[in-house]
């Protein structure tokens, strides 16, 4: 009788507490969304045609994630788990503050995502009861996982863009999941070293926190994005200067040849 009581006392705070996250953080996100800068434009900083890319990537990383957690909630336990406790807890405030709510099915499903055993941890501490609550959001995990190749493939198909991206992506998860076979090293540690390795920055794990490693990771990718959009946005300048002095010479051609006539 006890247990049950801290069960539910401790299932009440964890859903206040999440709530209260999750009230703060859809206010900044749409603060953010509202907000008319050319800062917070990513057409600003890329060309057109590998925003689409980006897009494209965005919704396999996001079904990456979403299977990384349910290793973490029923698999593994260990140092990382702090980090990806507080990663679960900001990807799925985002993915609510994206949903309509307009359907019994998109309310249930915000209720089976709370990421009860994350909150849980940072209020109670690690192996706590309301952990037992993980096997809801593996429900919702999987669906999230459907719905996010859902918008890859109509955004694919609706923009004609090719799917060599999949190829890409598949090369880096199965190496993801064979390092951290072979290497015998957690999910984390494996995503750090496949991103260096990949990304041709070394094979070794940078960073000794959960925080850190996350950071590694970020800072990693953001580099090799960016570095990927320079190299595209030089080439384009130099080929639209090169074809805009052929133009201008060809349209004096014209000129010419029209007042000889």
């Amino acid at each position: 009788m006890e247990t049950f009581i801290l069960f539910i006392l401790g299932f009440i705070i964890s859903l206040l507490a999440y709530l209260i996250l999750f009230g703060i953080g859809n206010f900044i996100y749409k603060r953010l969304k509202n907000y008319n800068s050319r800062l917070l434009n990513p057409t600003e900083y890329i060309p057109e045609e590998e925003f689409h890319t980006l897009r494209q990537v965005f919704y396999l990383i996001m079904m990456v994630l979403f299977f990384l957690f349910i290793l973490y909630d029923f698999l593994l336990q260990g140092a990382d788990i702090k980090g990806v406790c507080l990663l679960e807890i900001i990807v799925i405030i985002y993915v609510a503050s994206n949903l309509e709510y307009d359907s019994w099915k998109t309310k249930l499903l915000f209720f089976l995502m709370i990421p009860y055993g994350s909150v849980s941890y940072f209020l109670f501490g690690a192996n706590n009861i309301i952990e037992i609550l993980d096997v809801l959001n593996l429900i919702a995990y999987v669906y999230l996982m459907k719905i996010y190749y859902n918008k890859f493939k109509n955004y694919t198909e609706t923009n004609g863009l090719g799917i060599a991206i999949i190829l890409l992506f598949s090369i880096v998860f199965i190496s993801f999941l064979n390092t951290s076979i072979v290497e015998n090293t957690g999910p984390l540690n494996a995503l750090v070293m496949v991103s260096n390795a990949f990304t041709s920055n070394g094979y070794a794990v940078l960073g000794k926190s959960s925080l850190g490693k996350i950071n590694s990771i970020f800072l990693v990718w953001g580099g090799y994005i960016l570095s990927g959009v320079g190299t595209a946005t030089l080439t384009a300048a130099i080929l639209t200067k090169h074809f805009n002095k052929k133009f201008d010479a060809l349209e004096e051609l014209i000129k010419n040849n029209n007042k000889e006539e």
